[in-house]
């Protein structure tokens, strides 16, 4: 195929992207400089997100085979690149100072560089639509991840975590690529597009394509952590480097579940029957077991992973509603979850020194925190009502949207479920809440900087905090633009 000018101008956020990385890697390799990576690296993601301004022009476009640029695809890749830019910031609170003295002891340029590598692994993921494109996006993704968790290399969570991902990872994808490898020896097509006629031609599908979608969906379960192989995140979690647990909980899973959905939408022959009883059966463990160990959590960062577990548990019940409402329903939900976890972690970095052991991420470390840092405790306070789902909140609107999306679809069980899940999440978000406004003992404690919300990543935390309080209050502009960014099948 020939590539035209507009196939250029839709490719523009990952060619902007790579771009960066090779910008960002010859100034590394000239002069270490934190501060210069810093600013390149920030000056390149809000280049790409600019560049999804003329990408969104020229959409729905095919470029190859493997990759398909529509308003869905961008929605997503801006929200994957607006992460990863808080994400980006963040770093640059936590590494801390110029000098070894004052901050990270070891080299604090290369981590800039995973981020990116893994955020265009991201772009790629959600404008797949080939097996090849999504194994090659999710292991672009994948990959750099590992370096990221384990790059507090003194900190031996860290490392744990690092190793555990790597070798967890390898499994899901491993079982990931065989799934593939039957669903082409079935339909002999590799696109989404192609395996959807060829089965939907078929009937039924054959034994052999069930345990090839099975064996797909093990392995895009093991990336979203859903029950049961959620078993790495809260230890991964709780190990990684705040900002880099942020990016996980935040721009890779976005990444992951926009691609499941395409293939769930593209390919009909895989919804409904035996696959809606899976995709069920995994919802509601998600949610009652994210929900329930989530409760027994001391630790913030822990807390943080269970309750994510939850929070896809949500989601997937909007994908097996599949019509109507959902795909507008999950386009809100995970700007509003994408909002709120940025915040949330956002407070636990600003909180952190890496070079003085491990995170301030126990929760007695938050009590009495409202009598040292009134403002922090405001962000935090507000994500932690959104994540609960109150009103005046953008956690609300995203659970309206899904509660809506599954009565529309009369999934009665899993609503119940969910209404359940929220119930008990109530319960440990307030606690965290509680805590920081408790009178503090004299506990040797950690504390945010007296300027932080001076600082770039403070600047980013007010304002996340902002935006929580304005999409729940007035939702309309988001909801606009998921409306605009509908689902396209390219014909094959």
């Amino acid at each position: 195929m020939e590539l035209t000018t507009q196939h250029f101008i839709a490719l523009l956020p990952l060619l902007v992207t790579s771009a960066t990385i090779v910008v960002v890697m010859l100034a590394i390799a000239w002069k270490r400089n934190h501060a210069m990576t810093f600013i390149l690296s920030v000056l390149g993601l809000n280049l790409a997100l600019l560049s999804l301004i003329p990408a969104a022009g020229v959409t729905p476009i095919q470029v190859t085979p493997l990759l398909l640029v529509d308003k869905f695809a961008c929605y997503y890749m801006a929200l994957v690149l607006a992460a990863t830019l808080a994400c980006t910031t963040l770093i640059h609170a936590y590494l801390g100072g110029e000098s070894g003295r004052q901050g990270y002891p070891g080299n604090r340029e290369e981590l800039y560089l995973l981020i990116l590598l893994s955020a265009l692994g991201g772009l790629v993921l959600v404008s797949a639509q080939h097996l090849a494109g999504l194994f090659i996006g999710l292991e672009l993704l994948s990959v750099p991840t590992y370096g990221m968790i384990a790059y507090a290399f003194f900190n031996k969570r860290s490392l744990e975590a690092g190793i555990k991902y790597m070798v967890l990872s390898a499994a899901g994808s491993a079982f990931l690529l065989f799934g593939m490898a039957l669903l082409y020896a079935e339909s002999g097509s590799l696109s989404f597009a192609g395996i959807g006629a060829k089965l939907a031609a078929d009937g039924l599908p054959s034994l052999i394509a069930q345990v090839g979608i099975g064996m797909m969906l093990i392995g895009l379960a093991f990336k979203l952590s859903l029950v049961p192989f959620h078993l790495w995140t809260p230890d991964v979690y709780e190990g990684a480097p705040a900002p880099v647990a942020a990016f996980l909980a935040t721009a890779s899973k976005v990444a992951v579940f926009a691609v499941l959905l395409r293939l769930y939408q593209i390919s009909p022959v895989t919804a409904g029957g035996w696959l809606e009883g899976m995709l069920s059966a995994l919802a509601i463990a998600s949610i009652l077991f994210g929900n329930l160990l989530a409760l027994l959590q001391s630790n913030l960062k822990r807390l943080l992973g269970y309750s994510s577990i939850a929070h896809f548990g949500y989601l997937l019940i909007a994908l097996i509603a599949s019509k109507g409402l959902a795909v507008e329903a999950i386009g809100v939900y995970l700007a509003t979850y994408v909002l709120t976890s940025l915040g949330a972690f956002g407070v636990i970095t600003l909180m952190s020194t890496p070079y003085s052991g491990r995170d301030a991420d126990a929760l007695y470390e938050y009590r009495g925190l409202f009598w040292r840092r009134p403002y922090l405790t405001a962000v935090l306070t507000v994500m932690m009502l959104s994540l609960a789902g109150i009103p005046l909140t953008a956690g609300f609107i995203g659970k309206f949207y899904v509660v809506a999306a599954g009565v529309q679809a009369q999934q009665w069980w899993l609503l119940g479920a969910m209404i359940l899940g929220s119930a008990i999440g109530v319960y440990y978000y307030l606690r965290v809440m509680v805590t920081m406004f408790l009178a503090e003992p004299n506990l040797k404690r950690h504390d945010a900087p007296f300027n932080w919300g001076q600082r770039a990543g403070g600047i980013m935390l007010l304002v996340v905090g902002l935006l929580a309080f304005v999409l729940g209050v007035y939702p309309q502009p988001l909801l606009e633009l998921v409306q605009q960014a509908g689902l396209v099948a390219v014909a094959h």
